[in-house]
């Protein structure tokens, strides 16, 4: 069984964040994480591994520097790494990153594809869905649990206040919520060989069956009206009142003044 998890290096919002002037996240001057629900579906192919033996590949589009998480992930039992990076690829958004990947796709084999739900800095659950439509394929969002049987992969997927279960047939691609189970820490072992293995880097030219019209900033449909960090508040009026009848009369007359009441 050959496996395939997208994975994505995502800001860790608590160093800050930061824009470039077209509003795009400036990726490379933040701290970065590797995305929880991908870490999720890396752990739930890692199981995979561990019991039928599978064969786990590892796929991200980003700077050069998104081999930081593909090294982790080779740490902490995948087999392959794989960095799609090009300029041209720059400030996509889901739409042309699923492009993307679904380009870099087609030059591997795969039983089953797995991704996160969302990443942390879109929040748009897009991209898996996209991927799947882009190479024809079934899929399963909000993987609760994975299991195999046969050319089938059974899924019990959250829906609300209750469940799903679902079954396709390989190959197929599966989204997974940061619920689905606790990832595993990379190894010392793991760590040594990752620092070692060779990554895979393909560029524009290496994608198949896309347009350039769909790639990057310019191939990207969403448009960015307005970005800003987070509003920091100002410590605000202080007032010592000097009984509580004095301080529930300031109440209500603010509330009066903002014509709350």
């Amino acid at each position: 069984m050959k496996v395939v998890v997208c994975i994505k290096q995502v800001p860790d919002t608590k160093g800050g964040v930061k824009f470039n002037p077209d509003g795009t996240l400036d990726r490379g001057a933040m701290l970065a994480i590797m995305n929880p629900d991908d870490k999720a579906g890396l752990e739930a192919a890692l199981r995979l591994k561990d019991q039928y033996g599978a064969e786990v590949t590892v796929l991200t589009m980003g700077l050069p520097k998104a081999t930081d998480v593909l090294r982790e992930a080779l740490a902490m039992g995948a087999d392959k790494g794989v960095l799609v990076t090009d300029r041209v690829l720059g400030g996509a958004d889901t739409w042309a990153t699923s492009t993307t990947i679904a380009g870099a796709l087609r030059n591997m084999e795969y039983d089953l594809i797995i991704t996160g739900r969302q990443a942390i800095d879109g929040d748009t659950a897009q991209v898996g869905p996209q991927i799947a439509e882009h190479l024809g394929l079934p899929v399963i969002s909000y993987a609760q649990e994975i299991k195999i049987d046969g050319d089938k992969v059974i899924v019990k997927r959250q829906y609300d206040d209750r469940y799903h279960m679902l079954e396709s047939k390989m190959p197929c691609l599966i989204t997974a919520l940061s619920e689905l189970n606790e990832p595993r820490y990379m190894t010392p072992g793991g760590i040594f060989d990752a620092v070692a293995a060779e990554i895979t880097t393909w560029g524009r030219a290496d994608l198949k069956d896309v347009d350039d019209g769909n790639l990057g900033l310019n191939g990207s449909p969403t448009k960015i009206a307005k970005a800003s960090d987070k509003v920091r508040k100002g410590a605000g009026e202080k007032v010592t009142p000097e009984s509580p009848e004095d301080a529930v009369a300031y109440i209500v007359g603010k509330l009066d003044e903002k014509h709350i009441i």
